[in-house]
């Protein structure tokens, strides 16, 4: 299912280089991004990747976005500024009936929001903060957070996280998120999804992310550089290091040669 076909970027300039996002993308040659059920934005660390999936969460106001702040120019809010010059079109259905609106169950995904899960699940005293800061999120009132924390669903489903506590791994939590969030018919964007998973887990999400776009009409935007990731998924690549953001195949990919040529260099070390 495509939800989302294309996303333009801003090409407005702004006098001072400086100005995030701005910055992000000068001397940059950017054509519309076209998306397919699978998309990834490849690109090492500093290359904005992340950046243009919270441009992009923005502006379609999906859940997990984050209002990002820029420098302190003026009194111009340079990231809503910018977001606002992006333009993007929506996909068809099966009937090639044009989609008017973004599923309510869609979301973005963030790195951050996986460790944190993570570190609200092994530390005891800030479980409760986690779980308010969660209900918050996904669009409880304060006040009501605070009351469902203290009636009794509330405290047996913090009893159920400590038991979790003692029980799952880093890994296996990430991919209980993961479990728990990642449902039918939605467009998700994932920032650096590989957070804290083995290279099996990585191919175990990856091939259930194939499934759920083949499947369960899913769409997927994808920010990653894991090797494991990306040459599992049936995905169009951007790589964002390139200064036309090229498409390319993931073999060609600088940090997937990287793994190679280190494991080629060692390979007698594996035997027969």
């Amino acid at each position: 299912m495509i939800y989302l076909s294309t996303f333009q970027l801003s090409k407005k300039q702004v006098k001072n280089p400086n100005v995030y996002p701005y910055s992000v993308f000068i001397g940059k040659y950017i054509d519309p991004f076209v998306f397919t059920p699978i998309t990834i934005f490849y690109g090492n660390n500093g290359s904005g990747k992340s950046t243009l999936l919270n441009i992009i969460a923005d502006k379609l106001q999906i859940k997990g976005r984050e209002h990002a702040t820029s420098n302190s120019f003026g009194i111009v809010d340079y990231c809503d500024k910018f977001v606002d010059e992006c333009t993007f079109s929506y996909g068809e259905d099966e009937y090639g009936i044009e989609i008017r609106r973004i599923p309510k169950n869609s979301r973005y995904m963030k790195s951050e929001d996986i460790l944190y899960e993570i570190k609200k699940i092994q530390q005891e005293e800030v479980l409760s903060d986690g779980m308010l800061y969660e209900l918050v999120r996904d669009g409880m009132a304060l006040k009501d957070a605070r009351r469902f924390l203290t009636s009794k669903k509330g405290q047996d489903q913090k009893r159920y996280i400590e038991f979790s506590q003692e029980k799952y791994s880093n890994g296996e939590t990430a991919m209980q998120y993961f479990e728990e969030y990642l449902q039918p018919d939605a467009l998700y964007l994932l920032d650096e999804p590989e957070v804290s998973l083995s290279p099996a887990n990585q191919v175990k999400l990856a091939n259930e992310i194939n499934k759920m776009s083949r499947l369960l009409g899913c769409q997927f935007i994808i920010a990653t550089h894991s090797p494991f990731m990306l040459g599992t998924l049936r995905a169009k690549i951007y790589n964002i290091d390139s200064k036309e953001y090229d498409i390319v195949k993931w073999s060609e990919l600088e940090n997937v040669r990287y793994f190679y040529e280190f494991f080629k260099m060692h390979e007698d070390e594996f035997g027969q």
